[in-house]
């Protein structure tokens, strides 16, 4: 799930990360793939930040882990 991608990506970075390089990074490590088999996008990482509101924490433009 893209959702689990996002986490290990913040928790191993340690840092917030903006949705264009956490888009990035999930594509290049192959974290998850859309259904259509297109790359993840960053509207698509907004809509999870945005869904899981006690999951991320929104901090101009980066994403961080609710801690």
């Amino acid at each position: 799930r893209i959702e689990e991608a996002i986490v290990w990506l913040l928790s191993t970075e340690g840092r917030g990360m903006t949705a264009e390089t956490l888009a990035e990074q999930i594509n290049l490590r192959r974290l998850h793939r859309r259904r259509d088999g297109q790359p993840v996008g960053t509207n698509q990482i907004w809509a999870v930040v945005f869904r899981n509101p006690e999951m991320f924490v929104r901090d101009g433009k980066l994403i961080r882990l609710m801690v």
